[in-house]
């Protein structure tokens, strides 16, 4: 669902793409050495919090 809502449904994104973005998110959210602010949430994808 994510991956249609961002790109749209008449292209085709890897769904590995979403995890590239989502590790170099939390690598620059992490910078400071707090907690990971990203969940991952097994079979259904992430969360915040």
């Amino acid at each position: 669902a994510l991956l249609d809502r961002v790109w749209g449904r008449d292209i085709y994104i890897d769904t590995r793409t979403v995890d590239v973005h989502v590790g170099r998110l939390r690598k620059t959210l992490c910078t400071t050495g707090g907690p990971d602010p990203i969940r991952t949430v097994r079979g259904a994808g992430y969360a915040m919090g």
